[in-house]
């Protein structure tokens, strides 16, 4: 990661440009003699009482809070609230209009060498508006408050709807730099009435950079880091799909009030819902660089063409049935199904690769890792499962990653050994320098060939996948809405309209008559496997697209129940790649049904699972494990703890138990889905979901090694 002195940012300003550039870098000394006796001074006043702020403080003092208010910014920091703020020195906003002269976007490196005053107005909202976070009533971030993992993201998004990134800084005179750009070691966290204040020796401007145009760019610019990756993925037609990133009807129809704001039908427990402001679409490339296509290759990055990258996969029988032509824009051509692989349709900054929360031993205090943890994604193109895998023991994230896990009866799920031909692909860190710095996508750099072959097939069909619910929904990820920390209820409550009104959920339908609602939970000690939950009310009738299988074969799709009350309802499933002619799945699931309980508002009655708590006799355990099998239940993953993450592990709870709803043959060429409709007429009962389980008849039928109680 590159040092003080040498963040750039690249993004598009009126209609006079295209793009600009801002370099990060200060020298300058700031008296922090008195930085903690200012806790009784607005950000405002504080600002306006030091000379070093001067510059940010007049451009705080003309630029409104937004285009319908004549409030300006230095008024809304002056007022109560708590807001974060990156603030630009004198030096470091110079240092700013610098690099824009030698970009040749002004004429002079000053506000005076803009071309009109509506490009110097635009700009000027670029620097106030990406150095303020609105935490509402309760957020603001301390340094100690900053994501964990290297290059992670702050989820409460600045003025201008960005999140903005942490990196530890390696120079011993900067503390991190945010979005590439250097906060000043020893002028942070400055306490303030109304929030907190951080010192930047660099403007924080991040690139408006589609991935679709920034691949455009080092094609065009022959720049190498990744310019071979790049070339394939326009080759196949890739482009306008990946410039894409705001959906302008539904923030069009959101202005214009054409679906609730806000929402609290149905019991909802004194909560409000929110519907999202934004539509976002994003993306993720594990690419590989420039640097492994010259090994591979043999010769220079700027020298490689699209045939010689395709007679390299072909020589070495990649993708055996795809098509050997031309037509790179096919799904079933070779070049698109490799490069298509890469692709993810979220975007996904490092501290969302894989999420960590319930599983066991993992202190969410310290952020110390504990049991290994899989997130399951599906690719663009052809549809195929992408693995993203971290424990303790693989000192990373990695794709396609299967180790052997401790996972006895007795075990703790760690990883014990990885033979070389499973350790999968380490991930290395974003270059978020720059023009690099891409708005709606995140890409990462791998030093192996990334395919679907058939170990990585057979790997995944031999292992359970498990899934959180919110984890196959792109616009979950997209627009931050999964497991979101930040703790205000517009992020934490979410509704989402029903398909009738707008599509927000592209692989959902949610009826008329359906509620569809969301809680992040991160802020509750709710015990789902990772915080959130669905909550879906009304009349309830629901489908989803699900993931597709490795291989063809016998699949079990369990579905996890948490139940501790009797407002829960009864549904029934349907299943099948028919979208009109899904085919009823068994009798109705009674979502009041614990381990011991059928929970009804009328008291507890007994439950017909066959759950019995663990004893030391691991053999009797098993045994109980068939016996709920048998009825089509199971226990809760062992995986998952519901107190604090050593103990009260969801196998020993027994209102966490496991559903198995289908057994049926699935093809990995063909799409399936998931219907959940109500047989009840209370509006106030509700569907529950958390997490989904896909276990191959070679798991759970294996007569010489027995899932995994994990």
């Amino acid at each position: 990661m590159m040092s003080r002195g040498t963040g750039k940012s690249l993004f598009a300003i009126a209609t006079f440009f295209a793009v600009f550039f801002c370099l990060g870098s200060c020298t300058e000394t700031i008296d922090s003699s008195s930085r903690y006796v200012f806790k009784d001074v607005t950000i405002a006043e504080y600002l306006q009482n030091h000379e070093q702020y001067s510059e940010y403080v007049r451009l705080l003092s003309q630029v409104p809070v937004s285009r319908i208010s004549e409030t300006t910014l230095i008024q809304l920091l002056s007022a109560r609230g708590n807001y974060t703020i990156f603030a630009p020195t004198n030096d470091a906003i110079q240092l700013y209009l610098d690099t824009l002269w030698r970009k040749g976007i002004i004429s002079e490196p000053s506000w005076d060498g803009f071309p009109s005053e509506r490009a110097r107005d635009s700009i000027e909202k670029v620097v106030v508006y990406n150095s303020i976070l609105d935490g509402g009533d309760n957020t603001q971030y301390y340094t100690y408050d900053f994501p964990t993992q290297q290059d992670g993201e702050i989820s409460l998004p600045n003025m201008y709807d960005r999140r903005l990134s942490v990196h530890l800084s390696d120079d011993s005179l900067d503390l991190y730099l945010i979005n590439n750009e250097p906060m000043d070691v020893r002028n942070h966290d400055i306490p303030a009435i109304n929030g907190v204040i951080h010192a930047m020796n660099g403007v924080v401007a991040p690139s408006n950079n589609s991935l679709g145009h920034w691949m455009f760019d080092n094609i065009d610019q022959g720049r190498e880091g990744f310019r071979v990756a790049s070339m394939l993925a326009l080759a196949c037609g890739l482009r306008d799909t990946l410039e894409k990133y705001q959906d302008q009807v539904y923030e069009d129809k959101y202005l214009r009030g054409d679906f609730k704001v806000s929402t609290n039908e149905y019991d909802l427990e004194g909560y409000t819902f929110y519907t999202p402001e934004h539509r976002y679409y994003g993306f993720t490339y594990f690419a590989e660089t420039d640097s492994f296509w010259t090994a591979e290759i043999g010769k220079p990055a700027l020298e490689i063409t699209v045939e010689d990258v395709v007679a390299y996969l072909d020589a070495k029988g990649i993708y055996p049935e795809a098509a050997r032509n031309t037509d790179y824009e096919d799904e079933g051509n070779l070049l698109n199904q490799f490069v298509t692989y890469h692709l993810l349709p979220e975007r996904l900054p490092t501290n969302h690769l894989v999420y960590h929360w319930s599983e066991y031993g993992y202190n969410r205090n310290m952020k110390q890792l504990g049991s290994a943890v899989s997130e399951f994604y599906t690719t663009m193109g052809k549809r195929r499962l992408l693995k993203i895998f971290e424990s303790k023991e693989s000192k990373g994230v990695y794709l396609n990653r299967f180790p052997v896990l401790n996972n006895g009866r007795d075990g703790d799920y760690h990883e014990l050994s990885c033979a070389p031909e499973n350790e999968g692909i380490y991930i290395g860190l974003p270059n978020l320098e720059g023009e690099n710095n891409v708005r709606n996508a995140m890409v990462y750099p791998i030093g192996k060939l990334l395919y679907y072959d058939d170990l990585t097939r057979d790997n995944m069909q031999q292992n359970r996948i498990r899934y959180l619910v919110s984890s196959i929904i792109p616009e979950f990820m997209n627009n931050d809405i999964r497991m979101c920390e930040v703790a205000q209820d517009k992020y934490r409550n979410v509704y989402i309209p029903s398909t009738s009104d707008y599509n927000y959920l592209e692989g959902v339908n949610i009826t008329d008559d359906t509620r569809f609602y969301y809680w992040a939970g991160t802020h509750a000690s709710w015990g789902n496997y990772q915080s959130d939950e669905f909550t879906i009310r009304g009349i309830q009738d629901v489908t989803f697209t699900l993931p597709p299988v490795p291989r063809r074969g016998t699949y079990e799709i369990r579905y996890a129940i948490q139940n501790g009350g009797n407002k829960r309802g009864m549904v029934q499933f349907y299943w099948g790649s028919d979208l009109e002619k899904l085919a009823p799945m068994g009798i109705p699931l009674d979502l009041r049904m614990s381990g011991l309980y059928l929970r009804t508002t009328n008291g507890d009655l007994p439950s017909d699972t066959g759950w019995e708590q663990d004893t030391d006799d691991n053999d009797y355990n098993a045994e109980v494990d068939k016996r709920m099998r048998n009825k089509g239940f199971m226990k809760g993953a062992a995986q998952q703890c519901t107190r604090d993450n050593t103990t009260g592990q969801a196998r020993t709870n027994e209102s966490i138990i496991r559903r198995i709803i289908v057994r049926q043959t699935m093809d990995p060429d063909k799409t399936y889905y998931l219907r959940f409709k109500t047989v009840m007429d209370d509006p106030t009962r509700f569907l529950y979901m958390d997490y989904l389980e896909y276990v191959a008849k070679e798991v759970y039928d294996n007569p010489e090694t027995p899932e995994d109680i994990w």
